[in-house]
């Protein structure tokens, strides 16, 4: 479990950081009539936590080699 800690935690800080700007920025401005599609917020939401899942397994692999050696 702790190899992959850094992925885990990239994820959800990619996804929920998305979805959190997402809310701010866009659905704050717009009207309520207007439609966005669900599916294609979460499939960006989806690659922007695996974006940062890769970035979270890169560093926690900088982390681990630089000081435990």
């Amino acid at each position: 479990m702790k190899n992959i800690l850094g992925r885990i935690i990239g994820f959800v800080i990619g996804m929920g950081g998305f979805l959190f700007l997402f809310k701010l920025i866009f659905l704050d401005h717009i009207s309520r009539e207007d439609e966005i599609a669900p599916g294609a917020v979460m499939i960006v939401a989806i690659a922007s936590g695996l974006i940062f899942a890769y970035a979270g397994n890169y560093v926690q692999n900088y982390i681990t080699t630089k000081f435990h050696q």
